[in-house]
């Protein structure tokens, strides 16, 4: 049996072995739960693994709980960015359920195959290998947890630009049963059951079932669908045996996520070029005439989470997870009816993890070693129909990348004193990348995959299969000073990596013949179509401190960062050579930019500013968080004209706004026996450009958002109404675009057409289309538990 069998075949046994094995020893307490008061004291949160107060940390790190999630009406975790430092999360244009994520500067905006995402998400510790179907809705949340920075020496996958922890709650020992209804604007009906019962003395089950729908924020002009609609079906159901005072806890949990909401038609910013369509009015309708393949994304994942106190000194811990979903997407690039720059297109994802970890506390000496193994594919199919040119041109992609990876880590921390500790860790990474890349060209119409009925024309301009390992060492060290236990100054260091690969879009008979022999070789040809790996060498000084008895909490973090051969995916306009003749096309572009620096500093606040002001009970808080960052590329070499070209002065990071802000203000005070709570954010963010390359249509100005909500809870927490209103002020912001016209190849200024208008570079209208934020909505939420 091969290596890679074996492992695998390790990581779906060890769950059924654990299982069995803890069954006779039942496990350990329930870990305490990440959770603030109102006062913003006792805050604890599992960033390394081990339950420690957020001061104790020595991480720049955000933490969420349900309860204040569930009191400010989030709804999915994008919402988190708004008063997160330095953090974008957002929907990935064209579905509500594939995520883009940056932390720091660092992170990954293309959803194909092949590339791997530079944050972290992680859904009850399993890592999600896939941006698709990770835009995770906020039901049944315990806590979110924001760790800015590498981590990998704590978690499984290697995580260069920072980690999201999505956290569910554990299942109550007594029977519960909690509804929850929301009814808004845009036809916005919720629902969501949340069921648990016990059955004997060590085991329960229970489930969290939610049903999330919204009419669209405006409309298919051509097709009549709704756009920016939602509708999503939701579940997860766990059974869990032991806690609550045994030294075994096993969790089994699976869950599925439906999402059937129309395709997100993108708004147009020029008029069209050949058909003179004008720019609509109302930023959230379109007019995309593709329908096929009829959007939906699946995703489900069954996982098994096993925690054994060995004795007061280790604890083993196992994660068994697997996970898999399915993409169908019209993408329709330039928004109008006419069959040109449309790209049908499946995802389909698949992973495998296995995961144990070691834990120790010894006194003085407390920290975890671990393994981690993932075996994960990611398959792509799309056509990029041009059918303006050569009687319908269709270049059919078909892309499929497999990751198979190894790791072990470990981090642990020596308190010299009470006063002074010194963290090591480290970890190594085995990498292997295999890509097989097929990229054929029909004529006359699209190719049978999506259901058309085109011809080949000529031999596939890819037909690529090969494969590449990585490896590397990565450590990290700090160390924290505590004056007291309510201060702690500490300082940083951890290198970040993330594997190379393989374009899945790009062009082998583009390849560059290397060697003049008149030949692509597989060799030149696999040169071509790689991207090496990048790193970031972080630094980070920062403080954490409650004063006044807890009242306020005070995190202050400036960090430092190098980062090296910068994975830039892209797609562009090109030139195929088909059968001998150059055919306009689209293509995807690697850039490994070579350096680049971060540097910021990064403020989080929460200020009890009153107690007792108006009634006796009453409380008045403030919630602040200040990130600014300055992100340059000092080297970012481009082939341009056959010439190594540095244009770093003509680019900027990308979904890395200089400046971010907030202040959440709220109230709470006793009503009767019950409590009213009343809450308000206002959050900016600074301009920010959607690609390397400055774009003055889509690249978005700085702006302001305004939330508030009031909720009332009855005694007991048996019931609770809530009002609830975003982005209340109805602010137009863009989130992400496409573009497919004409620039300098160096400075990437936009090269415009003798009627004033950028000149299309793929396609005959010229693509410049925006999607935006969600605009004013107001809600109402009722929850009852029995």
């Amino acid at each position: 049996m091969k290596a890679h069998q074996t492992i695998r075949a390790l990581a779906l046994a060890s769950a059924a072995w654990s299982g069995v094995a803890a069954l006779p020893v039942f496990a350990q307490d329930s870990a305490p739960q990440a959770s603030a008061d109102d006062d913003g004291a006792a805050i604890v949160v599992t960033a390394r693994r081990r339950e420690e107060t957020l001061v104790s940390v020595p991480i720049a790190v955000s933490a969420f709980s349900g309860e204040a999630l569930e009191r400010g009406g989030a709804i999915d975790i994008t919402d988190l960015a708004n008063v997160t430092p330095n953090t974008t999360l957002e929907a990935s244009r064209g579905t509500n359920s594939t995520l883009t994520a940056f932390i720091r500067g660092v992170g990954q905006q293309d959803p194909v195959s092949g590339f791997e995402q530079g944050v972290g998400i992680y859904l009850d510790d399993v890592y999600l290998n896939r941006p698709q179907g990770a835009l995770l809705d906020i039901y049944d949340v315990e806590r979110i947890e924001v760790l800015r920075g590498p981590q990998g020496t704590l978690y499984g996958r290697n995580t260069i630009g920072g980690a999201v922890k999505y956290v569910t709650k554990l299942l109550p020992q007594d029977f519960s049963l909690k509804v929850k209804g929301t009814y808004g604007s845009y036809d916005q009906a919720d629902g969501i059951v949340t069921v648990s019962a016990p059955i004997g003395d060590l085991i329960r089950v229970g489930g969290a079932f939610a049903r999330l729908s919204r009419g669209g924020f405006g409309t298919n002009l051509t097709t009549g669908q709704e756009n920016y609609n939602k509708d999503i079906w939701a579940g997860r159901a766990t059974a869990e045996m032991g806690g609550y005072g045994e030294p075994v806890l096993v969790r089994i949990t699976g869950d599925y996520t439906k999402d059937k909401s129309n395709p997100r038609g993108g708004h147009r910013l020029i008029p069209g070029q050949a058909s003179g369509a004008p720019v609509l009015d109302d930023v959230f309708d379109t007019r995309g005439g593709l329908v096929d393949p009829r959007q939906q994304v699946k995703s489900y994942g069954l996982s098994m989470n096993i925690s054994a106190e060995l004795n007061d000194m280790f604890t083993l811990k196992s994660i068994s997870a697997w996970r898999k979903d399915d993409s169908a997407s019209p993408i329709d690039f330039d928004a109008l009816p006419a069959v040109d720059v449309d790209v049908p297109a499946f995802y389909r994802n698949e992973q495998l993890s296995q995961e144990f970890q070691l834990q120790v506390d010894a006194g003085p000496l407390k920290g975890m070693i671990g393994f981690y193994y993932l075996d994960a594919s990611a398959d792509t199919q799309f056509d990029t129909r041009i059918f303006t040119t050569l009687a319908g041109l269709t270049a059919f992609t078909q892309a499929d990348v497999d990751t198979e990876t190894y790791a072990i880590f470990g981090d642990f921390t020596y308190d010299f004193s009470d006063q002074f500790s010194v963290s090591a860790g480290g970890r190594y990474t085995w990498d292997e990348r295999t890509a097989d890349i097929l990229r054929q060209s029909y004529v006359g119409g699209g190719s049978p995959v999506f259901g058309g009925a085109g011809l080949p024309l000529g031999a596939p301009s890819t037909d690529f299969r090969g494969s590449a390992k990585y490896k590397k060492f990565t450590p990290r060290f700090s160390v924290s000073y505590k004056p007291t236990p309510d201060h702690n100054i500490y300082a940083s260091y951890s290198k970040g990596f993330k594997g190379g690969g393989f374009d899945p879009r790009g062009v082998g008979t583009n390849a560059p013949d290397l060697n003049g022999d008149g030949i692509r070789q597989e060799s030149e040809i696999a040169s071509f179509l790689s991207f090496r790996p990048e790193q970031v060498d972080s630094y980070e000084v920062g403080y954490k401190g409650n004063f006044m008895d807890g009242a306020l909490y005070v995190a202050v973090a400036g960090f430092y960062a190098d980062y090296k051969d910068v994975q830039i995916p892209g797609s562009v306009a090109c030139t195929v050579l088909v059968s001998g003749v150059p055919t306009p096309s689209f293509c995807g572009v690697v850039s490994n930019a070579g350096k680049a620096r971060f540097k910021g500093l990064e403020f989080e606040s929460n200020a009890r500013l009153g107690r007792d002001l108006l009634s006796s009970g009453d409380r008045l808080n403030l919630s602040t968080a200040i990130g600014y960052i300055d992100a340059e590329y000092r080297e970012y070499i481009a082939n341009i004209g056959n010439v190594p070209t540095d244009v770093a002065q003509h680019r900027r990071v990308q979904n890395t706004p200089k400046w971010t802000a907030s202040g959440s203000l709220s109230y709470t005070t006793p009503v009767g026996d019950g409590s009213l709570f009343m809450g308000s954010t206002l959050s900016w963010r600074s301009k920010t450009y959607q690609f390397e390359i400055p774009n003055p249509y889509i690249d978005q100005k700085g702006y302001a958002l305004w939330d508030a909500s009031i909720v009332y809870t009855a005694p007991d927490d048996r019931w609770s109404l809530g009002v609830h209103g975003k982005n209340i002020l109805d602010k137009e912001y863009k989130t992400s675009g496409y573009t497919f016209v004409a620039a300098d190849p160096v400075t990437g200024a936009i090269i415009n057409n003798a009627a004033g208008f950028p000149t299309p570079s793929l396609g005959r209208e010229g693509t410049l289309t925006a999607f935006y934020g969600n605009p004013r909505q107001v809600f109402v939420t009722g929850t009852v538990k029995f």
